[in-house]
């Protein structure tokens, strides 16, 4: 080795020193807020379609971006909030058995026993709070402290959520560029599998998104025409939160709408049950119309059509189900795009690395499971050089 290039590699070693230890803290940034990353991931793949469609109207890529933000993402994240809230009001209702729930009832978990005990004294007989201010005054604090700080998280965790998906949907196509330029071409198996888990993610999301938003509908409108025609005292509560628990139970396939019209069927058995025979036929025919509308046709026609278009969603089940039970809330987000990023190593990679054969940009197996690669890799090229109104390109 020439003299000249010990320098050289010395340099290039502490490089890599270097990139490695970047890598190192970048993993440990993204393992303490996988949660946002998640989140923020699955609003860009949700809506990229979206953005793209108003691009071609709108000269700016942040402008376009933050319209799909405000019109698209920001009213799916309160209406997910909403309908939780709704929910848990609706529970605790039914636990208490008192039709008073209060607003800031969930933040009452936050607080120690001790201090919950304190705090109802304090409202029951607000002649204590005049024996004892200290404590009094140190409830209040410790109180406000932890129902601050669950809100205040909460509402950063969402900011940065939406922060991370509009820079995503604006930059999208310099950060191609740039993976372009570090994977070493168009050609390299590097590109071709970013590009297959790229175009899976996208159906998978955006796909979803779709029947969701469907089966809500659908839902909606069911629940409503029961009430319609319903006898007197067998009417379906919550019609929208239930609309919404509907289209989202609606993503795992075989469970489809069951655990959700399932006990409102039970819901109007229970309220039909010594009254008029009519109104026990009246639930019959409610659970036949419910089994063909929210079960037989999300699992028949629009499931299939929507969201099976690259991965088979019985796969997609299980990433659905096991991902809130290992991570969190998060993990509805995180383990699908975990799975995809399997399921395309899987096909892609295995099996040259099984083999001991020379890595190619294409598949070796599994040809029907996700995206075939070179075509995802063709479809980006195409979208980057796709000309605009004025009939120039991209590139």
């Amino acid at each position: 080795m020439p003299d000249g290039d010990v320098p050289n590699e010395r340099a290039r070693t502490g490089w890599w020193a270097f990139v490695a230890l970047l890598a190192v803290v970048a993993a440990f940034i993204a393992y303490n807020f996988v949660g946002m990353i998640a989140l923020g991931a699955f609003g860009y793949y949700a809506t990229r379609p979206i953005n793209r469609q108003l691009e071609r109207f709108i000269d700016s890529d942040g402008v376009a971006a933050w319209v799909t933000v405000l019109l698209i993402v920001v009213p799916v994240f309160l209406l997910v909030f909403y309908t939780g809230f709704r929910a848990f009001q609706e529970v605790q209702q039914s636990l208490n058995g008192s039709a008073t729930v209060p607003v800031f009832g969930e933040y009452l978990q936050l607080l120690t026993e001790s201090q919950r005990q304190t705090l109802f004294a304090i409202v029951q007989n607000p002649g204590q709070s005049i024996q004892n201010p200290e404590q009094v005054l140190r409830t209040i604090l410790q109180t406000g402290q932890r129902v601050f700080s669950a809100v205040f998280g909460t509402l950063v965790l969402l900011a940065l959520s939406l922060t991370l998906t509009y820079f995503l949907l604006e930059n999208d196509d310099g950060l191609s560029e740039g993976f372009l330029e570090l994977a070493g071409g168009r050609d390299t198996t590097a590109y071709a599998y970013a590009a297959a888990v790229d175009q899976d993610l996208e159906s998978v999301f955006f796909g979803n998104l779709l029947f969701v938003v469907a089966m809500t509908i659908i839902s909606g409108v069911t629940y409503w025409g029961t009430n319609v025609l319903a006898p007197q005292g067998l009417h379906v509560p919550m019609i929208f939160v239930l609309a919404v628990l509907t289209g989202i139970a609606s993503l795992i396939p075989i469970v489809v709408g069951k655990v959700v019209y399932l006990p409102v069927v039970a819901y109007l058995a229970v309220r039909a049950t010594g009254t008029d025979e009519t109104h026990l036929v009246f639930v019959s025919g409610t659970l036949l119309v419910y089994f063909l509308l929210l079960d037989i046709l999300p699992q028949t026609f629009l499931q299939p059509y929507i969201t099976g278009r690259q991965l088979d969603m019985v796969v997609m089940m299980f990433a659905y189900l096991l991902g809130p039970i290992l991570f969190g809330w998060y993990g509805f987000f995180l383990l699908p795009i975990v799975f995809v990023l399997m399921i395309e190593a899987v096909r892609i990679v295995l099996p040259e690395l099984v083999h001991g054969e020379r890595i190619t940009p294409s598949t070796s197996m599994g040809d029907s499971v996700g995206t075939d690669p070179q075509s995802a890799a063709e479809d980006i090229d195409s979208s980057e050089a796709e000309p605009d109104d004025d009939g120039t390109s991209d590139d």
